[in-house]
Order: C-alpha cells, then structure tokens, then sequence
C-alpha cells in the first residue's frame, strides 16, 4: 500500500475528495483554466460582481467551491482595498466580564445589529495586553468603538496613534472624536427629586468607584469614580444638596452583586438608617432588596429603591423596581451610525458632513413600586 506525499504547492486543508488524495494548490488562475475564462474574469466574480453576468458568475463560484478555494486572501484584499471590513470594540475588562453584563450585552447586540447591513465585523479588543501581543494596536480594523473605560488607559493611546476613527461611549470623549453619551445627570436628578417629592430628606447612595475599596465616601458631592459614576453622582447631588438632604455615599469597587451585598450592609446597619436609597444600577438595587429583606427590613415601607438602566432585572425584582430607564437599542444605534459616519469622514466622505459627532440618549424616570412616601 503506498502513502500519497503533500505536494511542495498544496493549498493547506483538505487533500482531495478521498483519503489521501491531493491536490494542488487552488488560484484564481486555476479557476479560470476549469472555466475556460480569464483570470481577471475570476477575480471580478469575487471583488466585483457588478462586472459579470449572474450566469457566468454562478459557474465561476460553483467551480471555486468544486476546487475548495474560499476566495482571495483576506489580508491581500484588504491592503488592495485599504479596509479591513472590522471595526474594534474596546471594553474596559475582559470580555467574558463584559457580556456577563446585561447592559453591556444589550448595547453590543444593537451595534451588531445596526452594523450588519453595512458588512462590517464587531472585533472584540480585550484591555489585556501581552508582552508579544497588544490587540488594540496589532488587530487591524477600520474605526474603533471604546466603551466606558478609563481615560488614561494604555489601549485607548494605541488607538489614537493609530489614527483611526473613534467613538467614545458612556464616557468622555478625546478632542476631535464623536461620542455617545447617557444624559445620565438628568436621569439621576429626576431619580432624586422623585425622593424628595416622597418626602425622603435622610438618603444613601450606593455607586461605583473601581479605584476605591467599598466603604463610606467621605464628601458625597466628590464621590464615584469613572465617567459614568461621576456624572450620576452630579445628577443626584444637584437635586439633594439645595434640598439640604442628609446623604450617605458608599463607594462599591465594581457594579456586582457581592459588591452590593457589602455596601448594602453598610448603609443598613447605620444608626441612622437611611429611609432610601438611590443605587448606581438595577443590579445593585436588586441586592439592596434582598439584603434589606434577610434583616427584616421592608420595602417601600421602611425604605424606598432607586435603581438605574431599566434592565430586566428591575420588573423581576420584588418589589419591582423604580429606575432609570436608558434605551440601549437607541444607543447601540447611534453608536454604530457615529462609527460609519466617522469612517466615512475619514476617507473624505462629505455626504456625512463635518465632525464629529456628539450623541445624547435621553433617560427616563420609571416609577414602581419601590418606592414610597418617607416613614413617619
């Protein structure tokens, strides 16, 4: 029995139709000679169809596909092209972290949405660099889109070296990049003037602060950390500190339930119990719920819940909750349509006008049954 050899020119994978076989590498110019056409013939039935009829073109795929060829080479077309038909994700963590997130899902699944008739790939660009690898630097992509991470991170000045087209989403932007951004400091006000028109004057405030260990801030007007934090910490205080409120900020290291469980200990064994609480996400205030539950404490009764994003934890929770509700289709939509714009501007594109593009997605006071009026 003899064995077939791999010839020197064999296209890598699979070696003809039956066990052993071989076959030799697989061009556009072999195509061409099992069709009897051109070699540009072929080429047009993959990078301009336009030129062909859809006969020809039909027996020109279907001869490539008897071959195994999958067409050109991705990475020579892009260079001919001058695009990579990708475009980055940045997440501040890992991604695996991120899409534990409901929040953070349901953005990227709009995006992906908005994104997919334009033919453009989601490359997800972890922060985590090695020392023979930096993603934000080394995948090759045509616009970016960073998502809530901190100003000053590493991958974000690859990003800007590389000059590509950014978007800046829920958090600020650099000069010269479009943005999405949460109205995220109305949203919290109305949470908090909806406290006070309850007649809540004695309120805690559970909000992150990923640089920080959990426990109580010490000057709520300066508390959180991060964009996001910051600005809902804005939009809270606006309404509490002219109203003369007596509040409590405890900062969380990250917007999880153990965090939660700890900050809501903290606010719930104080003396001076607060009679509500306004909570940097739904998460957060689901937890609240269920630890003020374990110690007896009931809600609205005894103390009324605020939570943030309207996600679907907040109609499960018991009692569900009062929130803020944030349209995250309408702002995985913008972000998508600031990204093409900006890549389109790039490339000289004045039909997209000038730049860049600076998006504010409305938020939404949603009243439940969370809350109530303060206890006597």
């Amino acid at each position: 029995m003899t064995t077939a050899t791999r010839p020197a020119d064999a296209y890598p994978g699979s070696y003809g139709t039956s066990e052993g076989g071989a076959v030799g590498r697989v061009t556009l110019q072999t195509i061409a000679d099992r069709v009897g056409v051109s070699r540009m013939t072929v080429s047009n039935a993959f990078s301009r169809p336009d030129q062909l009829s859809a006969e020809l073109r039909a027996t020109i795929l279907q001869a490539a596909d008897e071959l195994g060829y999958v067409g050109p080479d991705p990475a020579a077309r892009s260079l001919a092209r001058g695009t990579t038909g990708a475009v980055g994700v940045l997440l501040t963590e890992s991604v695996g972290s991120a899409f534990q997130d409901p929040i953070a899902a349901a953005f990227f699944g709009s995006v992906a949405q908005e994104l997919a008739p334009t033919g453009l790939a989601l490359a997800l660009l972890p922060s985590v660099e090695s020392p023979d690898r930096i993603p934000a630097r080394d995948i090759p992509m045509d616009g970016a889109l960073v998502y809530s991470c901190a100003g000053d991170m590493a991958p974000i000045n690859w990003l800007i070296k590389r000059k590509l087209p950014l978007v800046f989403v829920d958090q600020a932007p650099i000069a010269g990049a479009s943005s999405v951004l949460l109205d995220d400091r109305v949203g919290a006000r109305a949470a908090a003037q909806h406290l006070l028109d309850l007649g809540h004057r004695r309120i805690g405030i559970l909000t992150t602060a990923n640089d920080r260990s959990t426990g109580i801030a010490p000057d709520p007007a300066t508390a959180g950390a991060g964009y996001v934090s910051r600005e809902r910490v804005e939009g809270w205080m606006s309404a509490l500190g002219p109203a003369g409120a007596d509040v409590t900020v405890v900062h969380l290291p990250d917007n999880t339930e153990a965090n939660a469980e700890d900050g809501a200990r903290i606010l719930l064994d104080l003396d001076d119990r607060p009679t509500a609480v306004l909570c940097f996400s739904d998460l957060i205030a689901w937890t609240f719920e269920r630890v003020a539950r374990a110690q007896g404490v009931r809600v609205p009764e005894d103390v009324s819940v605020v939570g943030y994003d309207d996600s679907p934890i907040a109609r499960r929770a018991q009692p569900a909750l009062t929130t803020v509700r944030q349209d995250l289709e309408a702002k995985g939509r913008a972000a998508a349509t600031a990204l093409t714009r900006a890549i389109a501007r790039s490339r000289g594109d004045a039909s997209v006008g000038e730049g860049p593009d600076a998006v504010w997605v409305p938020t939404t006071l949603v009243v439940r049954d969370s809350t109530g009026p303060a206890p006597a």
